[in-house]
């Protein structure tokens, strides 16, 4: 069984770790490079760096920000936002990210999946799915949640998988910043359908909001941001209990 990892994530808007709920109303919440020194000395298993407002400004990733984190951390560090092209990959993969995530650019021309997974390796290969239900079907988001695409969640997830992703990384919308919990049900589904890690994102609020996570679904990964920027639940804390569990926590 894979170990379980916990991962801290940074939404990047105007050079700021922003967060907001269900996609809305996002305010600053930090410094993103002294976070992410937190977020690393206090044991996360890895780090997300979205920059949230890169596709729709029509901008690459702020690099000099993710070589500046990168500089200080010593976990596999994704990154995402604006990504759209082998070049910027390669960029980003040279200024100290281990995976590049990529969503709205998966969707508009799903190849750069297989593109990336071909040359840089599957495992660097992270694509990330905004769903929300819509009138009873589980929709795709692009463009930071904004958009409806024709796409279902499970079939886009299986689409993705068969492209070459090494990972999908999957957020509700509906759940997202809510602190009521991930979404078990779907997750549950998506992670017995594709046979690569998922890390679920949306709706952390509790300690044992995890431990339904992996106790409930296959996902390997549990995503969160607000409570972790807010000191609500200490990283150190959350890997103790889930241990005690006797859950494969790294």
């Amino acid at each position: 069984m894979l170990a379980k990892r916990i991962i801290p994530c940074l939404d990047i808007k105007n050079g700021q770790t922003v967060k907001g709920v269900n996609f809305l109303d996002i305010k600053e919440v930090g410094n993103p490079v002294e976070m992410a020194i937190k977020y690393s000395e206090q044991g996360a298993d890895e780090l997300v760096f979205l920059d949230i407002s890169a596709t729709d400004e029509r901008r690459k990733t702020l690099i000099s920000l993710v070589r500046e984190i990168a500089k200080h951390i010593n976990i596999p560090f994704t990154v995402g936002g604006g990504i759209n092209a082998l070049e910027n990959v390669e960029e980003l993969l040279k200024n100290g990210a281990d995976k590049i995530t990529i969503n709205s650019a998966a969707i508009s021309n799903p190849d750069l999946i297989t593109d990336v997974a071909k040359r840089f390796g599957s495992q660097c290969m992270v694509v990330a799915i905004d769903t929300k239900f819509v009138k009873r079907q589980n929709k795709v988001f692009s463009n930071g949640g904004k958009i409806e695409t024709e796409k279902e969640l499970f079939s886009w997830a299986k689409e993705i998988e068969n492209l070459g992703a090494g990972e999908i990384l999957l957020t509700s919308m509906n759940t997202d910043g809510t602190k009521s919990g991930f979404a078990i049900d779907i997750t549950k589904r998506l992670s017995e359908l594709v046979n690569i890690p998922v890390i679920a994102s949306g709706g952390a609020g509790t300690i044992l909001h995890f431990e339904d996570l992996f106790t409930e679904t296959k996902a390997t990964g549990a995503l969160a941001a607000s409570i972790f920027h807010f000191n609500e639940i200490e990283i150190p804390e959350l890997k103790n209990y889930l241990k005690s569990k006797n859950m494969p926590i790294r």
